[in-house]
């Protein structure tokens, strides 16, 4: 059955792969497709359409039944909407061909085509809006907001990360509507315009809180630690009028300091009620509000009590209160690290450009530069947008984004990048991009909305979160009426004890920070090293990968091959053979179609071409004159009943030394066998070495002969490889893979392997760092090295063991807390829990969460290691 669906929320391929994992368990033959740009799904199943239905709802998306027919126009691939999978593969070999890729993020070959394709997947996304939000205290917080921006009509989706307090919206909404939104929960909100400038004003305003509960801090234990003492000296008796009106001065006294240094707590509980909500402040002022309270009571009316139960608790409020601003403080000093990613890239964009206009130079904001104005580029300074050079030459330190050491030369017509470094050598270039269009802008958001979205790990936490506080609240009131109905005298001090301890020592604020302040450092973290994740999923799946699928040409390869001989067959013409092979080799840029075009070009100009053919993942055919000429694999000289024989041994030699063998025939005559050599990478070995160790089978797919995949695969010590196969033979064997239980990464350029890439748990995009590889791979290595693939595996896996541990952490401190502050110890012990002691304890819990996963920023990878 074949139904046409719309589709809602869903803004990449991650999305789609997330509806594919859910599907094929129920229907292993199913077949999903989705176009992004229009949001429609073709979805070929078994399944009736109610459960395809309930199964999306499920996971959270908006989904519409648009057909159920067999007629229905398929979906395209979510890279090239109107494109067949080999048509999609060998018109992106044709247009971008990673052989012509300098260690430029942008090269000039492929600049414009990075361009179209980067506009054309900006487009096929829903629009994406980021918000800086104030006043929001913990995992309760988080809910309401969450809620209220779910509220707004054409909300696709939200992801609030509670660690640096910003918000990601996706859908096609007014940014007033969603700021008026959170106010009326109760909140501030402000749109996020200028990363860097959110970035300063998060900081101030980090500065300024921290400022604030510092002196919160004060107040209150300079309070509340003389009063704890008096009392443990003392004592707190109200038994004579005097002690009385003493007591009720020092009430008042407390109850100011609790409104300077604790009023943000009641204010956030009266919200949080407004709202039918509770959250952490609600905990904090029951709990505080509770002890001055019956504090109040005894002073004011001691005979309403028996004298055994007139207790005084004024120092625990104040106490409480100085010691979870304490914890708070702490925390922002802490959190104050987790950004130092982000800041750095921050760092790299250039305030000032010199702009060249009306034939004079002027030194502007680099906000006022417009596309296609003229820039000068003087030595030692930093490129301030991306553009194209039109005079002079230079070398450019590119490490920022390629992770290249040496510096990169600069010629007339080759492209720079904003943020790279000019060291030697005056340039004139046409800015290109400018803004957030910048390749330095996009790898900025990519990381701040990675950064924002939660691996699925965080889905029981959050769970938990969302109930929390009524659960605690409940557990206190039964904890205050099982003292009251069974608890020995003086009852309401027992109940009035255990009951706010409970409600202080609960900690929502460790489980709302343990996954996101570690995600956050660690994509940053990644980030610093040139490994871009695009999201949370993607976290979580790469750090459980199992089989790692390669290509060989570029991945593990140079992916810069070239001619290393040519055998003729007697009596052919080698000028006349190969000025023919220039004319069809020119129309290609695939990486061998570029080696035997390079080489021709040496010996003899182009021939005439007439007729022109591409045949994917066979070769090319063209007709040159009256003579028509085939080049390409042995498949393709079968198909044109081309006799190879004669070459066979020859060209069996050539692969065995890990060449690829192409045949050339005219008039179904084979007329030359050409040799080309693709080195493999320097690093590709201990690379291998590497993820081997990390307990990762190594899988190679190749369009290239057997033979010579096995000699790369045997130097490599590559576990498995597959070869002589189509676009589409890559697909199948990951489908394979995953049927067998695999966890399955693909490494590819990020283009022409679309397909292969979304069927994957996670794809790589290697080596690039063009718009392409960041838009179209969940993960993307900005440097072009395979270790790249080992650091990505590893900084997740130590990412992922950081957010367990923080979770595991946050769990068993609330599920041994609770019980404890109840009195469950009691009848054992005859000891309840201090609330004052309660106080410490929640505040260093999230103290506790945030220093463990600031530990992310100093992990170093295996490659690290070895410097």
């Amino acid at each position: 059955m074949l139904y046409l669906l719309q589709l809602g929320g869903v803004s990449c391929n991650g999305c789609v792969n997330k509806i594919r994992k859910q599907l094929q368990p129920l229907d292993p033959d199913l077949a999903l497709e989705v176009d992004l740009k229009t949001k429609q799904a073709r979805v070929d199943t078994q399944l009736p359409i109610d459960a395809v239905l309930e199964q999306i709802i499920e996971l959270g998306y908006q989904v519409e039944l648009l057909a159920d027919t067999t007629d229905a126009q398929p979906a395209s691939s979510s890279t090239c909407c109107s494109k067949s999978k080999s048509q999609q593969s060998e018109e992106a070999s044709s247009s971008c061909d990673p052989s012509q890729r300098s260690t430029s993020p942008t090269s000039p070959k492929c600049d414009s085509v990075n361009a179209k394709l980067s506009s054309s997947v900006e487009s096929e996304t829903s629009p994406v809006t980021r918000l800086s939000l104030t006043q929001i205290t913990c995992a309760g917080c988080v809910k309401t907001v969450d809620a209220a921006l779910h509220s707004v009509a054409g909300v696709d989706s939200v992801e609030i990360n509670f660690a640096n307090r910003s918000a990601q919206v996706v859908g096609a909404v007014e940014v007033q509507q969603l700021i008026n939104a959170v106010e009326q929960a109760g909140y501030g909100a402000v749109e996020i315009v200028d990363p860097a400038q959110a970035e300063l004003q998060r900081e101030r305003d980090r500065l300024q809180e921290l400022a604030l509960k510092r002196r919160a801090v004060w107040l209150a234990l300079g309070l509340g630690v003389p009063m704890m003492l008096y009392g443990m000296v003392e004592g707190m008796a109200v038994d004579t009028p005097i002690r009385q009106l003493g007591w009720g001065m020092v009430g008042l006294l407390t109850l100011v300091v609790m409104v300077l240094a604790g009023g943000h707590f009641f204010s956030g509980a009266l919200k949080s009620a407004r709202n039918h909500s509770a959250n952490m402040d609600t905990l904090i002022a029951l709990g505080t509000g509770s002890a001055w309270a019956y504090s109040m009571l005894v002073v004011i009316w001691p005979e309403l009590l028996p004298a055994q139960s007139r207790g005084l608790y004024f120092e625990a409020s104040a106490m409480i209160i100085g010691l979870v601003n304490l914890g708070q403080v702490l925390e922002l000093r802490a959190r104050g690290q987790t950004q130092q990613a982000i800041r750095g890239l921050l760092d790299l964009q250039p305030k000032m450009a010199r702009v060249v206009r009306d034939g004079q130079e002027l030194d502007v904001a680099v906000e006022m530069v417009q596309s296609g104005e003229l820039l000068r580029l003087r030595p030692g300074e930093t490129v301030a947008v991306d553009g194209e050079v039109e005079q002079g030459s230079g070398l450019v330190d590119e490490a920022m984004l390629t992770g290249e050491s040496l510096p990169v030369s600069k010629q007339v017509g080759d492209s720079v990048s904003a943020g790279t470094l000019n060291s030697q050598g005056s340039l004139l270039y046409r800015a290109t991009r400018v803004g957030r269009d910048t390749a330095l802008a996009k790898i900025i958001e990519l990381v701040q909305q990675a950064q924002n979205s939660k691996p699925p790990i965080s889905q029981l936490a959050d769970r938990v979160a969302a109930i929390f506080v009524p659960c605690v609240l409940l557990i206190a009131g039964i904890t205050a009426l099982a003292w009251w109905q069974w608890g020995p005298a003086p009852q309401s001090v027992y109940m009035l004890v255990t009951a706010v301890t409970v409600l202080i020592i609960a900690c929502p604020c460790a489980l709302g920070l343990a996954t996101p302040i570690s995600t956050m450092i660690g994509i940053g973290k990644a980030a610093e090293q040139g490994v871009l994740i695009r999201n949370g999923d993607a976290l979580q799946q790469a750090s459980g990968l199992t089989t790692l699928v390669m290509d060989k040409t570029g991945t593990l390869t140079q992916g810069r091959p070239e001619v290393v001989d040519l055998e003729l067959v007697a009596g052919v013409d080698r000028v006349e053979l190969l000025s023919q092979l220039l004319a069809v080799e020119q129309r290609s840029q695939h990486p061998l179609a570029t080696a035997l075009a390079t080489y021709s070009a040496e010996f003899s100009s182009p021939a005439q071409i007439d007729e022109f053919h591409s045949h994917d993942g066979l070769g090319l055919t063209a007709k040159t004159g009256q003579q028509v000429l085939a080049v390409g694999n042995p498949r393709l000289m079968a198909q044109q009943k081309v006799d190879i024989r004669s070459f066979q041994q020859q060209a069996q030699a050539w692969e065995a030394q890990a060449r690829t063998v192409i045949y050339i025939a005219r008039d179904q005559q084979l007329a030359a066998i050409v040799a080309i050599a693709d080195p493999i990478r320097n690093e590709a070995k201990a690379a291998v070495h590497r993820l081997h160790r990390l307990g990762v089978r190594l899988v190679m797919l190749t369009g290239d002969n057997a033979a010579t995949a096995q000699s790369v695969a045997a130097q490599l010590g590559i576990d498995q490889f597959r070869a002589d196969l189509l676009p589409a033979d890559k697909l199948d064997a990951i489908k394979q893979l995953q049927a067998e239980g695999e966890r399955v990464g693909m490494v590819g350029d990020g283009i022409n392997d679309a397909p292969a890439l979304s069927q994957a748990d996670v794809g790589f995009a290697i080596g690039s760092g063009t718009d392409v590889a960041i838009e179209s791979a969940d993960v993307a290595l900005m440097h072009d090295s395979l270790h790249g693939l080992a650091d990505a595996i590893e900084l997740s896996r130590a990412t992922l063991r950081n957010i367990k541990q923080n979770l595991w952490g946050a769990f068993i401190y609330n599920s041994i807390g609770i019980p404890v502050a109840a009195g469950v110890l009691f009848p054992l012990t005859g000891l309840l829990l201090n609330p004052v002691i309660a106080g410490l304890a929640m505040s260093l819990s999230s103290v506790t969460v945030v220093s463990n996963a600031n530990r992310l920023r100093w992990v170093r990878t295996t490659a690290q290691r070895k410097l």
